[in-house]
């Protein structure tokens, strides 16, 4: 079981929920779990194509997924998945 932290600009499309219980062996299959569940979450995740969209960041036990293996990186050995957008501004 993984735990998907959410920060507070995303809570509102995840039902308010801070965190998120998910049982998954990718981080793929979480992001196909939260989209099964609240779908205009996984729209601000996840680009048309499926892929994790340039602007949010996906830390996976402390280091970004990008670093690893992407949306395909395991969960065998992981507790906690962070997801944290960009944040602009000008």
């Amino acid at each position: 079981m993984v735990r998907v932290l959410l920060p507070a600009m995303l809570r509102s499309l995840a039902g308010g929920e801070a965190t998120l219980d998910v049982d998954a062996p990718t981080l793929d299959a979480v992001l196909d779990s939260l989209g099964a569940g609240f779908p205009a979450l996984e729209r601000r995740l996840r680009d048309e194509t499926g892929a994790l969209r340039r602007y949010v960041n996906f830390y996976v036990d402390g280091e970004e997924c990008r670093r690893l293996d992407g949306a395909k990186t395991s969960l065998a050995e992981v507790k906690e998945v962070q997801i944290i957008p960009s944040v602009a501004g000008g």
